[in-house]
């Protein structure tokens, strides 16, 4: 869906986001003296760790929150970004590979599914644009999906970068002359890896394969306020 020029790397890179921005996607799910509070977003790894507390405050403030939240909402961000920055500095095996991105969101009355292949060696790829587009040919109108998409497929990519690592790191450890081989070869995790010159000539993120259009076609509901009622009785049920 996007077209653009990529940035192809050939071997080991520094660990990051397969992505243009390197935002690490931040999930928060926090209960505490009776109230619940939850939110999906992106933080830059590289601003001052001051903005966290300051984001807490702010957050508790317009929403608010006992006071005590600032503390949770604080902890809960620094030890995720704690976890990413872990892997910095670390080898990151790319190549030429793509990986599959599934979308299985209900954001507000909206239901989306799809299926796409992503373009895991385009460090010039963007997530957000994507997500707008998607969006703007679904013909999707609340403003709230096209962001939940964007982190949808971050998530995803940070777990396949994180899975790099461990792919870089077999790879030096291992004896065997790999030349030629090596850089065709994707993670066990990702389990699918493909000629990318074969399928499109390294100036899109995402395709899709001619062959799955039917089966992975993109799929919008609306759903009424009885089953979005009914759909979130069913995930508390589960929750308890």
């Amino acid at each position: 869906m996007k077209a653009s020029g990529s940035t192809n790397w050939k071997g080991p890179v520094k660990f990051r986001m397969p992505t243009a921005e390197n935002l690490v996607p931040i999930r928060l799910d926090i209960q505490f003296e009776g109230q619940r509070y939850k939110d999906a977003f992106t933080w830059n790894p590289s601003d001052a760790d001051n903005e966290i507390a300051i984001f807490a405050r702010r957050t508790v403030k317009d929403l608010k929150l006992p006071p005590a939240f600032v503390t949770q909402i604080t902890q809960s961000i620094q030890s995720q970004l704690a976890d990413f920055r872990a892997y910095e500095g670390q080898d990151m095996y790319t190549g030429e590979k793509i990986i599959p991105i599934k979308l299985d969101l209900r954001v507000n009355h909206t239901l989306i599914k799809d299926q796409f292949l992503w373009d895991l060696n385009n460090f010039e790829s963007d997530p957000e644009e994507f997500a707008r587009t998607l969006c703007k040919d679904l013909g999707v109108e609340d403003p709230e999906v096209g962001p939940a998409v964007a982190f949808a497929i971050r998530e995803q990519l940070y777990e396949i970068a994180v899975q790099s690592v461990s792919s870089a790191r077999e790879s030096r450890l291992s004896k065997k002359s790999r030349r030629g081989s090596d850089y065709g070869s994707a993670s066990k995790a990702s389990g699918l890896s493909m000629d990318l010159v074969k399928l499109f000539s390294f100036k899109s993120s995402v395709v899709r394969k001619r062959k799955d259009l039917d089966v992975y076609e993109p799929m919008v509901d609306l759903l009424t306020n009885e089953e979005v009622d009914a759909l979130e009785a069913r995930v508390e049920r589960h929750a308890r």
